[in-house]
């Protein structure tokens, strides 16, 4: 009481993000993503964890609830100069054209961001408000209705890694014959990583894995 508080500790207070895991497997890319930045996240692996999670953020001012795929946060990106950043949005520019083209997806939202981990090509994430609302159509979806209609793709980014060797090779060589090839599996496997392939899209990665292999058996 009495104390006085700053602008800082204002900002602070008026949101805390708390970063949860609902799937350990599925979301284990994320999940290392997350402590190689030395950050923490809960684990709510259980379906009682969702409205437990409105709860607290109804009763609690300033406390919000993000899934670990949700964004990626500023403690995951390489730190970059304005100089880089004006860089990566011509290069988003650049390869959202050559995306689309190549999965033949036309609303695709794609973010080209510079990751701490090289290793990293490609994540999907998906803002929290739309998946919550996604979650909440299925909940109360007929029998018998089409669930591809909650797909999420206005809720989804497809973020790829400006510092992967992958997602530069394409920006370098945009009429390439493997382009296509790299394209579609860059974005399968963000996908993998998020949720379980549909059995059409499977069969398909299988399928390009393999000739991928070929290519470097050649």
């Amino acid at each position: 009481a009495g104390e006085e508080t700053t602008d800082g500790e204002e900002e602070e207070k008026k949101e805390k993000i708390i970063y949860y895991v609902t799937d350990e497997q599925q979301q284990s890319q994320y999940i290392n993503m997350f402590q190689q930045a030395g950050m923490d996240a809960v684990f709510l692996t259980d379906s009682i964890d969702q409205p437990f999670i409105s709860q607290l953020e109804s009763k609690n001012e300033g406390i919000r609830f993000s899934r670990i795929d949700a964004d990626l946060t500023e403690s995951l990106k390489a730190k970059t100069s304005k100089k880089v950043q004006e860089d990566l949005k011509i290069q988003a520019e650049s390869i959202t054209e050559i995306m689309k083209k190549a999965l033949k997806k036309d609303s695709l939202k794609i973010s080209v961001e510079k990751l701490k981990n090289k290793k990293v090509s490609s994540v999907i994430t998906i803002s929290e408000e739309g998946r919550r609302m996604q979650d909440m159509m299925k909940m109360y979806a007929q029998p018998g209705m089409d669930l591809s209609m909650f797909g999420g793709q206005d809720a989804e980014t497809l973020v790829l890694n400006a510092n992967n060797g992958l997602v530069q090779y394409i920006l370098e060589n945009k009429e390439g014959e493997n382009v296509t090839l790299i394209c579609e599996q860059l974005y399968d496997l963000a996908l993998l990583q998020n949720a379980p392939l549909s059995s059409e899209a499977m069969t398909k990665f299988v399928a390009r894995s393999n000739e991928i292999m070929m290519l470097l058996a050649k």
